[in-house]
């Protein structure tokens, strides 16, 4: 009998999980599916197949979004971190009815200030000159949490991550995000379940933006993560990664 039930709950389970919807991650500026690490290997159990988008080949956020669209199944959970937050809001406007959740990590619902844009323009600048360093040292603090910018598999990895994106890419992308459209006015329109996530410390998207997008859609839910900065799922990823299960699983 023990074992009568253990099979039959196997068995249920594994009809649960493929019946559960597929779980779409989009990374932000210099991030690839490492930025989603944990969050793919901790979530299996509660989702039907994940994947990461690619978001290196297209210099605007209508053209990630479409090209997202083009590959995604008919009906899925969405995440977006920062830019993919971006990317994340074009799609609720083009297709709301494919998306059965929303989830948005460190990200934004404005347009670029003419201050961000200058300062993108410059960095642009230096990267067509050849000097593309990806993520440095010295930019690490504006990323992660002032007490992990000296933790070497971190570093190590946010490094890697925005060395493997490379320079073309880093330029289609800041090229996209100054180019964004202002999303707010939009957000009174998202009716799915939205969980909105924000690194307590982040310096490059503060708490406050989180907030401002949770209040303007019905029903969010927003939640920050302490010691945190902006990039939450990998610098929390147990904090992170236990926010989506819930999520997924309502």
């Amino acid at each position: 009998m023990g074992r009568a039930r253990s099979a039959t709950g196997m068995k249920t389970a594994m009809n649960e999980r493929s019946h559960a919807e597929a779980l779409l991650l989009l990374p932000g500026l210099l991030c690839d599916a490492a930025l989603w690490e944990h969050q793919r290997r901790h979530l299996g159990e509660c989702a039907g197949p994940i994947s990461v988008a690619d978001l290196a080949r297209d210099d605007s956020v209508a053209a990630m979004a479409e090209g997202v669209l083009a590959q995604a199944p008919a009906r899925f959970a969405l995440a977006g971190l920062s830019m993919g937050g971006y990317v994340a809001f074009e799609i609720m406007r083009r297709a709301p009815d494919r998306v059965s959740r929303l989830a948005l990590f460190d990200t934004s619902a404005r347009p670029d200030t003419p201050e961000q844009t200058a300062r993108r323009r410059g960095l642009m600048e230096l990267a067509e000159k050849g000097q593309f360093k990806g993520v440095t040292p010295r930019l690490l603090p504006l990323l992660v949490h002032p007490e992990r910018v000296a933790d070497p598999p971190l570093a190590g990895a946010v490094m890697a991550m925005a060395e493997r994106v490379g320079q073309a890419a880093f330029l289609r992308q800041q090229r996209a995000i100054m180019g964004r459209p202002d999303s707010r006015p939009g957000l009174e329109a998202i009716r799915c379940p939205t969980l909105v996530v924000a690194g307590r410390q982040d310096a490059l998207t503060p708490p406050a933006l989180a907030e401002e997008i949770a209040a303007g859609i019905p029903g969010a839910r927003y939640v920050p993560i302490e010691d945190c900065g902006h990039l939450a799922t990998m610098e929390q990823p147990q904090a992170a990664t236990a926010l989506m299960r819930l999520w997924l699983t309502g």
